[in-house]
């Protein structure tokens, strides 16, 4: 399959998917409202260079997302910044659109931070491992999750 990755900020038609994925895997649950993810996303993609927002897209279809941001986890306030959000659409998974979307993202928070962190469920820990993140810290917050770094 092919895809490219863009800025968000340069193919703002994505901006109604990357939004909605937000907020149906991470905020919906939480009775957080769609306007205010969106709102967040729009400060995000206001900023020249971070944080940051990432599309995957074949032509003129979403494949999937990423951000660039300074915290994703409430219970490590110092770990800074976070590759999060990550996202794929079920029916392009397993193709490396999600390997290079988290590639992506880290290496442009490489080119100003020396360590980049980014947290998963357990059942992702094998998925981030293969590409080289470390785990550091485990069953972190409500979901359990785990903490990862590159440095």
């Amino acid at each position: 399959m092919q895809f490219a990755i863009s800025n968000l900020r340069e193919r703002p038609e994505f901006f109604p998917e990357v939004a909605d994925r937000i907020w149906d895997f991470t905020w919906k649950s939480k009775g957080v409202p769609l306007e205010q993810v969106s709102t967040g996303l729009r400060q995000i993609i206001s900023n020249e260079t971070f944080p940051f927002a990432i599309v995957a897209h074949d032509g003129d279809r979403y494949v999937g997302s990423a951000l660039g941001i300074a915290s994703d986890l409430d219970e490590r306030p110092d770990y800074t910044p976070w590759v999060a959000a990550v996202w794929v659409e079920p029916q392009y998974r397993k193709q490396n659109v999600g390997r290079a979307l988290v590639s992506s993202a880290e290496d442009t928070l490489r080119r100003t931070f020396r360590r980049v962190y980014l947290c998963a469920r357990p059942e992702r820990h094998g998925f981030y491992a293969q590409q080289g993140w470390q785990p550091i810290e485990h069953d972190v917050g409500e979901k359990r999750l785990t903490v990862f770094i590159k440095e």
